[in-house]
């Protein structure tokens, strides 16, 4: 074993070949999603936010909850089962996803702060990301847990926009807060999969990192997008 792959109750912070791959390749995909928001602002597609949320907030939580869901789920399969074209169609669906939620959020900004914004929301993401990792990889420990609570986050924050959207709206608040907790979560437990389970696929362990990332980009952005509208 190099001096790179040393076992993880070292405290190593260096990333082994394999895990730079994974990495890399998320940040790719997060890339094209970053780039496609941008192309959707100029196309009817910015507008769907509008229409799901308009209707009800939870209907647009789980018209996007289930395409993530979907998009994952066909992704994986076809990399399992060396469906190439499968895995493809999947990656779409995420892309889209993503990338259609983003420019619903990007729209209401300023054509001439939307990089600035783009480019800030990547900076904090690029950030959370590091310091998540870091942590991760400082703590020789398991963080299976942190898969289950971001479950249970993410099933409270739909309970809590579902009561939001009908009874209480202050409530929707803390649904976007528990979501948001829920993929920084994932994020962490995805890291710690890809830093103790290195027999994993690679391409499955780059999908669940590029899910985790985009799921934090496009609550980030929200936040980066609120302060920018606040200085006007």
């Amino acid at each position: 074993m190099s001096s790179f792959e040393t076992s993880h109750d070292t405290g190593r912070f260096t990333l082994t070949g394999r895990e730079g791959k994974v990495m890399g390749g998320a940040s790719v995909l997060m890339a094209i999603n970053v780039l496609l928001m941008y192309v959707f602002l100029a196309t009817p597609l910015a507008a769907v936010n509008d229409v799901l949320f308009g209707a009800a907030p939870i209907l647009g939580v789980l018209v996007y909850g289930a395409a993530i869901f979907v998009g994952e789920l066909i992704a994986e399969r076809g990399v399992k089962g060396g469906d190439m074209g499968t895995a493809f169609a999947g990656m779409v669906i995420l892309q889209l996803a993503f990338g259609v939620f983003g420019a619903g959020v990007l729209r209401f900004a300023p054509p001439e702060s939307q990089l600035a914004i783009l480019g800030v929301t990547a900076i904090v993401t690029a950030i959370m990301t590091a310091i998540i990792t870091g942590y991760v990889y400082a703590r020789s420990a398991t963080f299976e847990h942190w898969g289950t609570f971001a479950n249970f986050a993410f099933i409270g924050g739909v309970v809590v926009i579902a009561i939001g959207s009908f009874v209480l709206p202050i409530l929707l608040l803390l649904g976007f807060v528990l979501i948001f907790l829920g993929f920084m979560l994932r994020l962490g437990y995805e890291i710690w999969q890809v830093r103790d389970h290195r027999n994993a696929s690679t391409a499955l362990q780059t999908i669940g990192v590029y899910i985790a990332v985009a799921g934090v980009f496009v609550h980030v952005l929200q936040l980066v997008m609120r302060y920018f509208l606040s200085q006007e």
